[in-house]
């Protein structure tokens, strides 16, 4: 399938998608949900593919935010229904694979919403975060008062979202909210590193394992628990169970196939 908006790059087991808007900052036009979703949609069933890598085009910007321009003009009840449409950020929570943000440069609004989204962040040091839209008489609408709140606590949370302030990479990193930093030259390098090591994995215990850590943070503790025995059983019914068993015992590479 061919895009506009965004590329689509298979590079071994991982998959680069890369909002293609730099002359916006990639900000997120409606295009660029459809055809986000279109692609996900793609690597879902691709039995090639163990883990995505999501980032934004040019030096400047991860995702600088919503393309306000498809603000103007819209009633409560229209926005209220393109947001709880199929959107980007659910298609990337729910997305059975492993996804990282690999983060260069500004990620502002929905662009954080985004990042939070996927599973791990991995930022360069001259990335920029924010919430800002308290500034535009609104306030977060694509989950950002829900998981800023889960992955930096509360107090934080609130600061930055009732004031819009920017916080600078090596803050967000103490803050919780990305996993790492690196310089703008290592970033690409050191985010396929770690997205390779996860490809390599067992593929149905990598999405056992991802729905295991996701329902820790919407469940209560038992639940959880009872959740992570269920996971744990089903991957004991795999070929790929067998075969690192095997292969740990043999001293020897596994070789896991997703079955």
């Amino acid at each position: 399938m061919s895009y506009e908006s965004i590329t689509l790059d298979r590079r071994g087991r991982v998959a680069v998608i890369t909002i293609n808007r730099p002359e916006k900052l990639n900000a997120l036009s409606s295009a660029v949900h459809c055809e986000g979703i279109s692609a996900l949609d793609e690597l879902r069933g691709d039995s090639g593919i163990g883990c995505v890598v999501i980032t934004g085009a040019g030096e400047k910007a991860f995702v600088a935010g919503a393309d306000i321009s498809e603000f103007a003009g819209k009633s409560a009840a229209e926005q209220r229904n393109v947001m709880n449409a199929r959107s980007l950020f659910n298609s990337i929570d729910t997305f059975p694979k492993p996804v990282i943000a690999m983060i260069n440069g500004f990620c502002l609004g929905g662009g954080n919403e985004l990042a939070m989204a996927c599973d791990i962040r991995i930022a360069s040091e001259n990335a920029r975060f924010s919430q800002p839209e308290i500034n535009l008489g609104i306030m977060c609408g694509g989950g950002g008062t829900q998981r800023l709140t889960h992955l930096i606590g509360e107090g934080r949370a609130m600061e930055m979202v009732l004031t819009g302030d920017m916080i600078d990479a090596e803050t967000a990193e103490r803050f919780g909210l990305v996993n790492h930093v690196y310089s703008a030259d290592e970033l690409e390098e050191k985010t396929m590193e770690l997205a390779d090591k996860i490809a390599s994995k067992a593929p149905i215990a990598l999405q056992m394992s991802k729905e295991a850590v996701k329902f820790a943070s919407r469940s209560n503790l038992d639940e959880g628990l009872r959740r992570e025995v269920d996971l744990f059983a089903i991957c004991f019914s795999t070929e790929d169970k067998e075969e690192g068993v095997s292969a740990f015992l043999e001293k020897r590479k596994p070789e896991f196939k997703g079955r």
